[in-house]
């Protein structure tokens, strides 16, 4: 049985929760670190995350699980093996060669589809990929978050009419 408290343990356990003087992909200075890469190479972190979303959603009412590259695309791989729903991947940008696409996978005008992240500080880059989605005909009502840094990216996908779900907030480390 997988529990929230389980992947604290987990992540805790795997030195995923740093401190000391870091730059966050939203450029803003943080005195601590959560190194998601780390925890994303770990099977039975992975695993524990899969779990604890594919519990949360009615795969009959999602046709698709979405993560952007590159940290994301790991935990949906996971989701998308424990709950059987296709995977695509949200590219950052459109490649210039190949197929230039920028959603890896098969998206239908329609699809019902979840996203998820590693970690969340102002939901910048899920928004992104999630406007990708929308863009292509994909609808998201729901978006999967393993640890909300607590600094504003719930309240910005509010605004979306989109639920970010975090799995963990960052407070829970220190309890």
């Amino acid at each position: 049985m997988v529990s929230k408290e389980y992947l604290i343990d987990l992540l805790k356990q795997n030195g995923v929760f740093l401190e000391g003087d870091f730059t966050l992909s939203s450029g803003k200075k943080s005195n601590y670190y959560i190194n998601m890469k780390k925890a994303i190479t770990d099977p039975e972190i992975l695993s524990t995350i899969s779990k604890l979303i594919t519990e949360k959603i009615n795969v009959e009412e999602i046709d698709k699980v979405a993560g952007p590259a590159l940290g994301a695309v790991p935990i949906a791989t996971a989701v998308s093996l424990e709950s059987k729903l296709p995977l695509l991947m949200i590219r950052k940008e459109k490649k210039g060669y190949g197929t230039s696409k920028l959603i890896e996978g098969e998206l239908n005008e329609g699809d019902s589809v979840i996203v998820v992240e590693d970690v969340s500080t102002t939901g910048g880059s899920l928004l992104k990929a999630i406007k990708a989605i929308q863009e292509n005909g994909g609808n998201v009502k729901r978006a999967f978050v393993v640890v909300d840094r607590q600094e504003g990216a719930i309240d910005e996908f509010k605004k979306e009419g989109i639920e970010l779900e975090p799995l963990i907030c960052v407070n829970e480390f220190f309890e």
